[in-house]
């Protein structure tokens, strides 16, 4: 499990802006997202420097990623 915390997500729009970032380099990733506390958690086959770069190219900020969460 990777965990991101992500600035700049506000609703559900984000939600699914996020999730279809990571799944489009990990179609099987499972993504959780609590808006409330800016967090994303992911279990993924990528790592978390190609998920990170996903959130990025999104449009949000990733302030900090802890893997094995």
């Amino acid at each position: 499990m990777i965990q991101f915390n992500v600035e700049g997500m506000s609703c559900q729009h984000c939600v699914g802006a996020v999730t279809r970032a990571i799944q489009e380099h990990d179609a099987a990733a499972k993504v959780e997202v609590d808006l409330a506390a800016g967090r994303v958690s992911v279990e993924s086959s990528q790592s978390a420097d190609v998920l990170k770069a996903a959130i990025d190219d999104a449009g949000y900020t990733v302030k900090s990623v802890v893997t094995g969460a």
